[in-house]
């Protein structure tokens, strides 16, 4: 089973992968595509570009395309491309959205991990706050438009597992 985790930044995705891993024997994870760029050499800028997002894109483009077996994606391609998006909403991404598309159709379960009401981070520790709502707000928008299973997390870390592992 493929399963993706996504949502904006700082909401938890990265915490949900790695307890999702310990609980669930056989899977492996594939780590956020801007960790594993940022690894293997690549220079991001220090606020996000376009270019940036694009190379996630594509990164993720092929993660999805490889991986077979039980896995768990920290990251996916549909919210890089609600960045993209969003610092660019003048950019035809028309093509990148069916891309998306087709390979969401290789994910068995979709965890969106939205910004919670009331936020469960504090605005003064979160990075971009703005950019942030954007995206969690797109993200709503964007899921109902994928013919795939979709389970929205909330709570705390052992409730969000909870009600993963009930898809499983």
């Amino acid at each position: 089973m493929k399963i993706a985790i996504i949502g904006a930044h700082d909401v938890g995705k990265s915490t949900l992968a790695e307890e999702l891993l310990a609980n669930l024997p056989g899977y492996t994870l594939e780590m956020e595509p801007y960790y594993q760029l940022e690894a293997a050499g690549y220079e991001f800028s220090e606020i996000p570009t376009v270019d940036d997002f694009l190379e996630q894109f594509d990164y993720s483009v092929k993660l999805i395309s490889k991986r077979q077996g039980n896995v768990i994606f920290d990251r996916c391609i549909i919210d890089i491309l609600a960045y993209l998006h969003v610092i660019d909403p003048n950019k035809n991404i028309e093509l990148l959205f069916e891309t998306a598309q087709t390979l969401l159709a290789r994910i068995d379960l979709l965890v969106f991990v939205p910004v919670e009401e009331p936020d469960l981070i504090p605005s003064h520790q979160v990075d971009l706050p703005k950019l942030r709502r954007l995206i969690n707000n797109l993200l709503y928008d964007w899921i109902r438009d994928f013919d795939i299973e979709v389970v929205e997390v909330n709570g705390t870390l052992s409730n969000r597992i909870d009600q993963v592992l009930i898809k499983v």
